[in-house]
């Protein structure tokens, strides 16, 4: 499981037993006492209470009683809690007995608590499981997998990585290294590349990790395909037969059941990530609240000047690959999209993006929300979704992807922003598309929340100024 996930799973965990643990105890001393009158010393009750807590938390963080949760049937589920119960109060009945805090608290709340918390904790675990396998099969956060292997150890490959691999990863398409079986399938995954061109042939995958378990594939050969998934900013798993230095950054790891040198070009803090996302949602929600003030007014001007809808949507490539559809307040004639190949040769971006400094498919309240950036309000709702951040780099559209090259796919190994670098930094002036990239992937190498910080701060200072847009 990536380390995303797991700090996701073991903390929200921590807390659903802790939230358990104290609910059960305060509802058994209820019916016990129902007017907590009689209880005797409320100290030692509550003193009882912390220690439960804290068993729960040594139990989660020291023992890691929790490190198999996805993959617990129900038989097994029932079994780990009720040797957790077991465990928990055979260690707090021994320290209350030490402390001669037996004779105060009754009997009955630790029968009590010991039935209801069994039962609110298998019931919060089993509607966990279900919400996060719902999660981790998310196209958006599902991590897909591209399993490259020989033909002689292709079908124990997947054979092992499916039982292995935790809920959240997905193999989604097979290389055979050795023999060339395009458009042949195994175990229903359909093997997409030979021995020739793999890296070429992925270019447009939707991929965020590679699997290579090659042992008798040669090293140059090896080298030359962890070299090419490095430039695409994609993490690169090789099973251990040697180790071999092709990416920027290596670790020994474990995927599935196998130990793996793991090749990635940029290591990141997962619970930097974690916040970053928490922050995305909490800016999201807020910019959608502004978004919700403005439409009104917004869509009269709009809609007053040229027919059409209010909203314009158009398919992106976001992180790894995956498309997505983002909003924007519509600053175009309808016809817009079907005039753009007439003014092509006029283009002043020399590479893939098209722009053009007075563009006769802008309606006149469009110059005005695009100099103010009112146009990308509705990316907010992007942003909940999560195929956004507030800050990231460019999303390409469809017709620009299917142009990108090794360097250039790099950009998309980040979720893409509603602004970045490139925005920040005189973008109309900005004349070539390398120059783009250059800044995109000059965040992905720095990114820091700090760094997100300082180009938040410089969108508000150019937005307000109307530099770098028109």
């Amino acid at each position: 499981m990536n380390r995303k996930n797991k700090i996701i799973e073991v903390y929200g965990l921590w807390l659903i037993d802790l939230f358990c643990i104290w609910t059960t105890f305060i509802l058994a001393t209820y019916i016990r006492h129902p007017n907590f009158s009689d209880m005797g010393d409320q100290t030692i009750h509550f003193q009882v209470g912390i220690l439960f807590l804290v068993f729960c938390t040594v139990y989660n963080f020291i023992l890691d009683w929790n490190h198999d949760f996805i993959k617990r049937g129900w038989k097994r589920e029932v079994v780990a809690i009720f040797q957790y119960m077991a465990f928990m109060l055979l260690i707090i009945i021994s320290i209350m007995t030490f402390l001669k805090w037996a004779d105060t608290l009754s009997r009955l709340i630790l029968t009590y608590f010991t039935i209801l918390n069994f039962s609110l904790t298998l019931l919060v675990h089993t509607l966990l499981k279900r919400i996060l396998r719902f999660y981790y099969a998310s196209d958006k956060t599902v991590t897909k997998i591209l399993a490259i292997a020989q033909q002689n150890n292709l079908a124990d490959t997947v054979k092992q990585l499916k039982i292995r691999l935790d809920a959240n990863y997905q193999i989604t398409a097979l290389a055979c290294l050795d023999i060339d079986r395009t458009g042949q399938c195994v175990d229903d995954i359909p093997i997409i590349a030979g021995p020739d061109n793999l890296v070429d042939l992925t270019t447009q995958l939707i991929l965020d990790e590679v699997f290579i378990n090659a042992p008798d594939i040669s090293q140059a050969k090896i080298k030359e395909l962890i070299q090419g998934f490095s430039e695409m900013g994609v993490n690169c798993h090789y099973n251990l037969s040697f180790a071999n230095k092709g990416a920027d950054f290596n670790k020994i790891e474990e995927f599935g059941d196998y130990t793996v040198v793991t090749y990635t070009h940029l290591l990141k803090s997962q619970k930097r990530l974690l916040i970053k996302r928490l922050i995305d949602i909490t800016g999201g929600i807020a910019g959608t609240v502004i978004t919700v003030l403005f439409f009104p007014f917004i869509a009269l001007a709009i809609k007053l000047e040229s027919p059409g809808p209010v909203l314009f949507s158009q398919i992106r490539v976001g992180r790894n690959g995956r498309r997505f559809k983002i909003y924007k307040f519509r600053s175009m004639y309808r016809d817009a999209e079907a005039r753009k190949k007439e003014l092509e040769s006029q283009n002043e971006i020399d590479g893939l993006m098209f722009k053009i400094e007075n563009d006769p498919r802008i309606t006149k309240v469009g110059k005005f929300i695009r100099k103010t950036s009112i146009d990308e309000l509705p990316q907010f709702i992007n942003i909940i979704k999560g195929d956004m951040s507030l800050v990231g780099t460019r999303p390409p559209t469809a017709d620009e992807f299917e142009k990108y090259n090794h360097y250039y796919r790099r950009r998309i190994s980040m979720t893409p922003g509603l602004t970045g670098l490139w925005q920040v930094s005189g973008r109309s002036d900005i004349e070539k598309f390398d120059d783009v990239v250059k800044l995109d992937l000059q965040y992905i190498d720095e990114w820091s929340l700090l760094l997100d910080f300082k180009i938040l701060l410089k969108t508000i200072a150019v937005v307000f100024s109307g530099r770098g847009s028109k």
